[in-house]
């Protein structure tokens, strides 16, 4: 996928987005994440973003030229998920999905992510996101060292 030229648009994820979301999930995964072991192979990835991750209320997507470049799910109080297409990087987009999230749920949020994950945690404190816990990894999937964050 080239760099993101095109205008782009946030939307609400409908069932058609599925294949589309989950490669976007996978790429920025294995982009993101080099040393941590998914928990999933691609094939339950993509079974899961298609039957459960884009039916869903509170999922939405960033979409350029037809593309769909990014992913944002949000539960009540939560950002669930937020992934980018590696070369939609940096061009504002996350920073878009967190204003987002923000102006849905403004008596707070929380997310997860890995300790490993230095640009994750870096972008969500400059969002004004504050760490609150770490864990040994025990409790999540991969069993990878994460952190909780909580705004504001």
């Amino acid at each position: 996928m080239a760099a993101v030229a095109d205008p782009v648009v946030l939307r609400p994820a409908r069932a058609d987005d599925g294949a589309a979301v989950a490669e976007v999930w996978l790429r920025s995964f294995d982009a993101a994440l080099p040393t941590v072991r998914r928990a999933h192979p691609d094939d339950e990835v993509r079974r899961w973003v298609r039957e459960e991750l884009v039916v869903r209320a509170g999922t939405w997507v960033a979409e350029t030229a037809g593309d769909v470049v990014g992913v944002l799910a949000l539960s009540p109080g939560w950002i669930d998920q937020l992934y980018l297409d590696p070369d939609a990087r940096g061009q504002g987009i996350g920073d878009r999905f967190v204003a987002l999230a923000q102006q849905r749920e403004p008596s707070g949020l929380q997310l997860w992510t890995f300790q490993v994950n230095g640009p994750a945690r870096r972008f969500y404190e400059r969002h004004g996101f504050v760490a609150v816990e770490r864990t040994d990894g025990a409790g999540n999937q991969e069993r990878e060292p994460d952190v909780r964050y909580r705004w504001p």
